[in-house]
């Protein structure tokens, strides 16, 4: 995998993962969403999914219960490898979740990928994703998901140990204008 640069995004729910992806994309640089894979899965099951989110939550616990904490990046890899084969040599990876999946990760490609963790203060998440208009959340119900997610996905590992952070407090320019700084900074 020579010359092959990996990009990983991390972060809570809210924390700005999309805009940093959506970014990244815009730039021509193809994703993989992990999140992707539970949809896919879910529609080959005949699961539908809720608008709160929950028929997502349910089965995301449940495949990795079932088929292992480290399903969902296992097709992440496989689908990451394929756009490696076909030439791809910079790939952004979307919400990697579990301490299972960055170790995987860090396995299977240790020396090309880099985390980065996007973080903002909690209000400020959490009044973000009261507006949002998809999948928006009330106080409460994200207080919920960041306890599933940090409890049951042992999401917290990969936010504490990526190679950089975005602070996400202020504007979409500020949090794009630091993408570019990471980019330089590793040759992306």
């Amino acid at each position: 995998m020579e010359n092959v640069k990996i990009l990983a995004i991390v972060g809570m729910s809210g924390s700005g993962k999309s805009v940093a992806v959506d970014y990244l994309t815009g730039k021509g640089y193809p994703k993989v969403y992990f999140g992707g894979m539970i949809y896919k899965e879910m529609e080959k099951r005949g699961i539908e999914r809720t608008e709160d989110g929950e028929s997502e939550k349910n089965f995301r616990e449940m495949i990795r219960e079932t088929e292992g904490k480290d399903w969902v990046v296992r097709q992440v890899i496989a689908e990451t490898k394929d756009l490696i084969a076909a030439g791809q040599k910079r790939i952004v990876l979307d919400g990697v979740y579990s301490w299972t999946e960055y170790k995987t990760l860090k396995h299977e490609f240790p020396q090309c990928l880099t985390f980065i963790a996007i973080v903002v203060d909690k209000k400020i998440r959490y009044k973000r994703v009261a507006v949002r208009p998809n999948r928006s959340f009330d106080t409460a119900a994200i207080r919920e998901r960041d306890r599933s997610e940090i409890e049951n996905l042992e999401k917290g590992g990969p936010i504490a140990a990526a190679d950089y952070y975005i602070l996400n407090n202020g504007s979409v320019e500020d949090v794009e204008k630091r993408i570019d700084e990471i980019l330089k900074e590793i040759e992306f």
